[in-house]
C-alpha cells in the first residue's frame, strides 16, 4: 500500500465515523486518493455525480479530516478516471515538444505512445467489424508485408483506435521493431512548432530530429488523418514521410473518419496512396455485438450486481450506436442502482437511462407504425399490445404485431420483444410461429394480414 492509500484509509476511517454507512457506501467507498503535493488533494471518484455531491456536502469535513491527519490546509479537487486520463495526455503534451524533440539535452528514450489497455483480446468481433479485425491482426502478424497502409476508416466511437493500438502493442509484444502511434493533430503541432523554432533560430537541427522521429521506425499509426485537411504544409511533410517509409517497406496504419475517395479536404496525391494498400470499414455495431459488448465489459468491471438479459437487450436495442456512449449508459446504470439502493431490473433501466435512449427510435424502424395500424385495425391501443393481457382480444392482435414487425423490419426477436412491453425473445419467435401456420390454415386470417400489410406498404 503507497503512502497516498495509507494516508487515504486513515481520513477515511475518520470520515466513517461521522456520517451514517449508506452515505459512506454511496459517496466514499469507491474512491481514492490519486495524488497529494503542494497542499492539494486530488480524489479519484467513480461518477461525476460524486464530484459535485462531495464538494457541495462534503468538502468541509474532508478538509477538517485532512487537517486532522496531516497538520495543514489542503485545497481539494476530485476527479473521475476519464479527468485524470486527460491530466496525464495534457503533460505528456505539455513536455513532449520542449523535452524529447526541442530541448537542446534531448532524451532519446523512444515512446511509442500505445495504451495497453487496448488489445486484440479485449476487442469484441461482431459482423460489423469482422473484416477489419481480421486485416488488423494479418497486419500486426505481418509488419510491412500484408496490406500497406492500412486504412480503417468509420465513424466515431466504433472501435478504430482500439484496433490501431491492438495493432501496436501486439508487434511490440512479438518483435523488435519500434512503434509510434500519433494523432494527425499532434503531428501537426509538433511540424508547426519545429517551423516556428527554425524560423526564430535559423537552426536545423530541430527539423532533422524531428523527420528522424517519424521515419527512423517500423511502424507509424497516425488516427484521425482527417484533421490535416486545411494544414498544407504538413500535408506536404506528411507525403513525404509516407513515402520514406513506404520506400523502405516499413508498416503504415491510417484512420480515419470517411474512406479514401472521400477525403476530399485532403491533396489528390495523399488520398492516392491511401488507396495502394487495403481501405477497411468498420461499419456500426449490430444488435448482437452490442449485446457482446455490453457482456464483456459487465464481466470485466467484476461489478457485484446482476444485470438480467432483459436489460441488456434493452440497452443494445436502443442506445444508439457509438461504443463509448453505450459503455456510458452501463456506468450511468450502475451508479443510478446504487444511488436508488435497488437492483437492476428493466423498469429501473428505462428510468436510468432515458436521457441515453434515441427520441423516436420506434418511429425510424417502424416498429411504432406497425403497432399503431395493428391496434387501430382491432381496436385496441397499442398500450395494450405492450401490456401483459392474456385475454385473446389482445393477445392474436399482439401475436400478429409481432409477425409483421419482424417480417416488415430489420429488428431482431430480442429488439421486437423490448419493443412490445420487454417480451422474451421466445415469446416473439412463438408468436411468429403462430401466425405463419395461420396463414397456411386459415384463410380469413391470411386475408386479414393482407390488409394490414397493404396499409403497412401504403
Amino acid at each position: 500500500m503507497n503512502n497516498n492509500s495509507i494516508l487515504w484509509s486513515k481520513i477515511l476511517e475518520k470520515i466513517k465515523n461521522e456520517i451514517n454507512s449508506l452515505s459512506f457506501q454511496v459517496w466514499f467507498e469507491e474512491t481514492k486518493l490519486y495524488n497529494f503535493s503542494n497542499g492539494v488533494a486530488k480524489i479519484l471518484v467513480p461518477y461525476a455525480l460524486h464530484k459535485d455531491h462531495l464538494a457541495t456536502n462534503y468538502k468541509k469535513l474532508i478538509t477538517s479530516c485532512f487537517i486532522e491527519e496531516v497538520g495543514e490546509n489542503v485545497e481539494l479537487e476530485f476527479l473521475i478516471e476519464e479527468e485524470i486520463e486527460e491530466e496525464k495526455n495534457e503533460q505528456i503534451e505539455e513536455t513532449k515538444i520542449e523535452d524529447t524533440i526541442y530541448n537542446d539535452n534531448k532524451d532519446n528514450t523512444f515512446e511509442s505512445n500505445l495504451n495497453k489497455k487496448y488489445t486484440f483480446d479485449n476487442f469484441v468481433v461482431g459482423n460489423s467489424n469482422k473484416f477489419a479485425h481480421a486485416a488488423a491482426l494479418a497486419v500486426a502478424e505481418k509488419p510491412g508485408t500484408m496490406y500497406n497502409p492500412l486504412f480503417i476508416y468509420g465513424n466515431s466511437g466504433l472501435g478504430k483506435t482500439h484496433l490501431m493500438h491492438a495493432i501496436g502493442n501486439y508487434i511490440e509484444k512479438n518483435t523488435n521493431k519500434r512503434v509510434l502511434y500519433i494523432t494527425s493533430e499532434t503531428f501537426v503541432n509538433e511540424f508547426i512548432e519545429i517551423t516556428r523554432k527554425k524560423e526564430d533560430k535559423n537552426d536545423f537541427d530541430n527539423i532533422d530530429f524531428f523527420k528522424k522521429k517519424y521515419r527512423d521506425i517500423d511502424v507509424l499509426l497516425v488516427d484521425d488523418i482527417q484533421f490535416l485537411a486545411k494544414k498544407t504544409e504538413s500535408q506536404k511533410e506528411f507525403f513525404h514521410t509516407f513515402n520514406n517509409l513506404y520506400g523502405d517497406e516499413k508498416q503504415i496504419i491510417i484512420s480515419s473518419d470517411r474512406s479514401p475517395n472521400d477525403l476530399k479536404i485532403l491533396e489528390d496525391r495523399l488520398r492516392t496512396r491511401f488507396n495502394w494498400g487495403l481501405p477497411v470499414n468498420i461499419y456500426p455495431p449490430d444488435f448482437d455485438l452490442k449485446v457482446a459488448i455490453l457482456k464483456r465489459r459487465i464481466n470485466a468491471e467484476a461489478i457485484n450486481k446482476e444485470v438480467p438479459d432483459n436489460v441488456i437487450e434493452y440497452m443494445a436495442s436502443n442506445i444508439g450506436t457509438d461504443i463509448r456512449n453505450l459503455e456510458g449508459s452501463l456506468n450511468r446504470l450502475f451508479a443510478y442502482s446504487t444511488m436508488m439502493g435497488r437492483d437492476i431490473t428493466l423498469d429501473l433501466a428505462i428510468e436510468a437511462l432515458k436521457d441515453y435512449i434515441n427520441a423516436g427510435y420506434s418511429e425510424k424502424n417502424d416498429v411504432g407504425r406497425i403497432q399503431k395500424i395493428v391496434a387501430d385495425y382491432f381496436k385496441i391501443s397499442i398500450e395494450d399490445l405492450k401490456s401483459k393481457k392474456r385475454n385473446a382480444d389482445i393477445a392474436f392482435p399482439r401475436q400478429i404485431a409481432m409477425y409483421l414487425c419482424r417480417k416488415h423490419t430489420d429488428e431482431s426477436f430480442p429488439k421486437i420483444g423490448i419493443e412490445f412491453g420487454g417480451k422474451d425473445h421466445s415469446t416473439v419467435m412463438h408468436s411468429c410461429e403462430k401466425i405463419e401456420q395461420e396463414i397456411k390454415n386459415n384463410k380469413s386470417i391470411a386475408e386479414e394480414i393482407d390488409k394490414l400489410e397493404k396499409e403497412i406498404h401504403n
